[in-house]
């Protein structure tokens, strides 16, 4: 990251950008929004909140705000603190969790290649930085970092709008102890795209792990599996696309292998895991031809290598691959027969094989990511919820009808979350209020998912694959005129000779009707699962567990059945969460940085319905709480109210918010809730509640301080004696006391305080004397973290309506690592000089043993290493000479008489 880009982001509250809450656009409309996004896109910010939403355009290139410094601006800050960012986002969900003991969810939202997938990992990766734990802690967080490479290998692909697009549907939730640490964690994955495997459309690959084996293999894995060249293999040489710019599929196939070792899959079934994705590939190139209007499998040489790789026999194979055992009931009696299938059959069964082994297999992964993960009892979580965005293609087919079916009920939940439950609260609540329109989606919902009249295109959908035995190739066609029938007069739904089109809440989709049927049926038929249960693999048998001789009543479950009652089981739990939202918006489809395309971005500000969650927002209040859990949260900041309030609840609200001066127009008090009009009103009281806690927090550390004292000085006297031993004189006291640490009372200095970090703690303090190259003496207060040592100064303003007032200002902040070195006098004195690169520091205070013996310690932790200290009667620093030295003595401070100077003991130095 260069210098440059760390600035621009670090002095974003010097240079403002647009605006970063949209609440406060002067103008609300389309227009403005997308003028306000670009203008913060092209000057490199891509978070812009609303509220408490957060709107993340791609940038299409790696921005340099996302490292550790980062997380330390944003750990436990409000959210107006600091420039807008996920980090932000992500720290309110947790801190939220731990202190309401809620469960918290995120709702990723946007188009394919909208950078939902990053925004997830991110999140990810905050958790498991801020969030404490020991070795087992640890192992839970590696294995949820390290299950982003290995779910992107086999459920991720290049399409033609994002070369990384998630091709599955991912709800990751972390669990944590009561404490905040990771300690489980589970994955629910839904709608894999399985017609992938077997076909892709131009310009698209098939999922990463098949180019990352064929790429990555050792010389013995490629003889062992039989791997070539990807335009050898017809699932991967339809689209005539093997490489994408940026992905280094050899280097990502490592990636892949050490993520399994992470996770637990032993050698031997990685091995088995990689066998299986080979053996798909050349299952693929068993082709068939004609033979008296029957399938004949056109090269017989090529069914021995996916079987040997499937561990079952090539005759068996080319059996259930050509022919299909089919129940007959005649006459009450019910027997099976073998049917001959012709080549468009026997290709599907092929196809159909391939699909049932690949989802299997990655089930198999999840499945295998939550066991290494699971935990006794579920306390709190974090649910981040990773979902394909909505699709719109040229041809769209069953896959993209139901991926545009899940991103509805997600819109569904965030307008019913964000526009219509927060306005009908108002009602209820008695709360005065300004109805806001919006556009609710639940009719597009219902045109798709309901069960009774009039049925929904799902219902009818599942009525025509019922009988599709009778229809047989005709099934499609059935399909659309039942839905001519059923729902062809709705507003939001029309037909024509190929398809029908739904009016979405992102734009009108055209869908083409063939395959709808056999697609939606998603039938894997028994041949093919009994021979898959006779291979000699276990891990294989292990995929199909199915008890086939057990009959099977009622309807079969069908691909549209699942993908609906996963997506409402998805809602539900969502709706038992926190909810956060984050909107991602595609500037562009290019996928290059700086390229914004206004009617693009403009078409996802009208979909996302971000115009009117601003003026709900605008005209809403941005917190509301039940009176009791308010109280609960803010008690302690008033004496009448902690450690309880004894009367009436809304009685002890309103006493609460008066104590703290809250305007009236500020707030309104409702029926059952308070409700807070701006997010500023409710950080001022979170940064009382968090002074108030600071002060009661140090009240028992300084009691702890004080009852560990005894042993802790004599540990630090001991060794600050060890360091100056038999090389420095000293006087009685500069050994034989307490040392405090804090001798400037920072906590009650927050002019002192503002230059530190939010929680960066404090080792020493102390107003020392400072000396220039003139060896004029200047007041300087010098304060030691961790990490840094600071010189504050003081000086006067000389411009502005404080001027004339005397200030702090920030002199110095030295890493620690940075120290070259320390010197001292062998004498009785208080000087010493701080080595660094640019200009040293000479400096006296009475109590530099203590800070030496503490800067010692902290520059050991950081480098390792003993920081290098130097005595002697004559010392120099790196420089000019002063004009004037000092003369070597005891400090007028001490208490004790200079003693004469003794030749040589003058010093030399240079000042920054």
């Amino acid at each position: 990251m260069g210098s440059k880009e760390r600035f621009h982001w670090q002095s974003h509250n010097v240079k403002q950008s647009g605006v970063d809450d949209m609440v406060l656009l002067p103008q609300i409309t389309e227009d403005a929004i997308s003028a306000n996004l670009r203008k913060r896109f092209m000057d490199d910010y891509i978070f812009t909140y609303i509220g408490s939403v957060l709107i993340s355009v791609n940038p299409f290139k790696q921005m340099p705000y996302f490292t550790d410094c980062e997380i330390d601006l944003y750990q436990g800050a409000a959210q107006y603190e600091n420039p807008p960012h996920i980090y932000a986002l992500t720290d309110n969900m947790y801190r939220n969790m731990l202190i309401d003991c809620e469960n918290q969810c995120v709702i990723i939202s946007g188009e394919s290649g909208a950078g939902k997938t990053v925004a997830a990992k991110y999140i990810m990766g905050y958790i498991s930085k801020v969030s404490g734990g020991g070795e087992k802690v640890q192992h839970v967080k590696d294995i949820i970092l390290q299950s982003n490479p290995l779910l992107e290998a086999f459920g991720n692909a290049k399409t033609v709008r994002n070369n990384n697009s998630s091709r599955f549907g991912k709800y990751f939730e972390i669990q944590f102890s009561r404490g905040g640490e990771p300690d489980g964690g589970k994955i629910s994955n839904f709608l894999l795209e399985k017609s992938r495997v077997v076909m892709q459309n131009e310009n698209e690959r098939n999922f990463h792990i098949y180019y990352q084996l064929l790429e990555g293999a050792s010389h013995e894995q490629r003889q062992n599996l039989g791997l070539m060249t990807p335009d050898y293999y017809y699932y991967l040489n339809q689209s005539d696309t093997y490489k994408v710019d940026g992905t280094d599929d050899r280097s990502d196939f490592s990636e892949t292998l050490s993520a399994m070792q992470v996770i637990g899959i032993p050698p031997n079934i990685q091995q088995l895991v990689l066998q299986l994705v080979a053996g798909i590939l050349h299952l693929g190139n068993i082709s068939f031809c004609e033979d008296g209007n029957y399938a004949r499998v056109e090269s017989v040489d090529l069914l021995a290598f996916p079987a040997y790789l499937l561990g079952v026999d090539s005759g068996r194979l080319q059996e259930k691959l050509t022919s299909r055992k089919m129940d007959s009931r005649w006459g009450g009696r019910s027997e099976s027969i073998d049917v001959t299938l012709n080549v468009e059959q026997a290709a599907y069964t092929r196809d159909a094989l391939a699909k049932g082994l690949y989802a299997r297999l990655f089930d198999f992964l999840v499945e295998a990511i939550n066991r290494a993960m699971q935990k006794p009892q579920e306390e709190y979580s974090i649910g981040v919820l990773d979902i394909y965005g909505f699709e719109i293609f040229q041809k769209n087919g069953f896959e993209q009808f139901c991926i545009n079916f899940v991103n509805e009920k997600l819109q569904q939940i965030f307008i019913e979350l964000t526009l219509k439950a927060e306005q009908e609260e108002y009602i209820q609540e008695g709360i005065h209020w300004t109805p806001i329109q919006y556009f609710n989606n639940k009719v597009v919902c219902d045109l798709i998912e309901n069960k009774l009249s009039p049925p929904g295109i799902m219902s009818v959908l599942d009525d025509v694959c019922a009988t599709m035995h009778a229809t047989g190739g005709g099934a499609d066609q059935t399909l659309l005129q039942k839905l001519q029938a059923a729902v062809g007069t709705h507003e939001h739904f029309n037909s024509w000779s190929a398809g029908f089109i739904i009016h979405h809440y992102a734009g009108k989709v055209s869908y083409d009707i063939s395959g709808f049927c056999e697609r939606n049926r998603d039938v894997l038929f028994s041949d093919l699962i009994e021979l898959m249960q006779t291979s000699e693999q276990a891990f294989l048998r292990m995929l199909f567990p199915e008890k086939l001789d057990v009959d099977k009543k009622g309807r079969p479950s069908t691909a549209g059945s699942k993908i609906k009652k996963q997506a409402n089981d998805l809602v539900a739990t969502l709706k038992r969460c926190t909810p956060h939202y984050i909107r991602c918006i595609k500037p562009n489809e290019t996928k290059r940085p700086r390229d914004w395309e206004e009617n693009r971005v403009k078409h996802q500000v009208e979909y996302l319905g971000l115009k009117e969650n601003i003026r709900v927002r605008r005209a809403g209040f941005a917190y509301r709480r039940q009176f009791s859990k308010f109280l609960q949260r803010y008690a302690i900041l008033t004496p009448e109210t902690w450690p309880r309030w004894r009367g009436d609840e809304r009685q002890g609200v309103q006493h609460l918010l008066r104590a703290v001066n809250m305007e009236p127009d500020q707030y309104q008090m409702g029926s059952t809730k308070v409700f807070v009009k701006n997010p500023e009103s409710l950080f001022l009281l979170e940064e009382m509640r968090e002074r108030k806690f600071d002060g009661f927090a140090r009240t028992i550390q300084k009691a702890w301080r004080r009852h560990v004292a005894v042993r802790k000085y004599e540990e630090m006297r001991e060794e600050a004696s060890n360091i100056l031993l038999n090389k420095k004189e000293r006087r009685w006291n500069s050994i034989n006391r307490n040392f405090v640490g804090d001798y400037l009372g920072l906590e009650e200095r927050p002019e002192l305080r503002q230059f530190l970090g939010k929680r960066e703690r404090v080792d020493f303090a102390d107003s020392v004397t400072k000396y220039d190259r003139r060896f004029k003496p200047i007041k300087r207060d010098l304060i030691l973290t961790p990490k840094y040592v600071y010189v504050i100064g003081r000086e006067k303003v000389k411009k502005g309506p404080e001027k004339g007032q005397v200030r702090e200002v920030l002199k110095k902040k030295l890493e620690i690592q940075a120290l070259r070195g320390v010197s001292l006098s062998t004498r009785q004195d208080d000087f010493f000089i701080l080595q660094e690169d640019a200009a040293d520091s000479f400096l006296e205070s009475i109590f530099k043993t203590e800070f030496v013996s503490l800067l010692c310690k902290r520059f050991e932790e950081a480098v390792r290493r003993p920081l290098p200290l130097t005595f002697g009667d004559t010392a120099y620093a790196e420089g000019n000479i002063p004009r004037k030295t000092p003369e070597v003595g005891p400090s007028p401070h001490s208490g004790g008489s200079r003693s004469p100077q003794r030749p040589g003991s003058q010093w030399g130095a240079s000042f920054c």
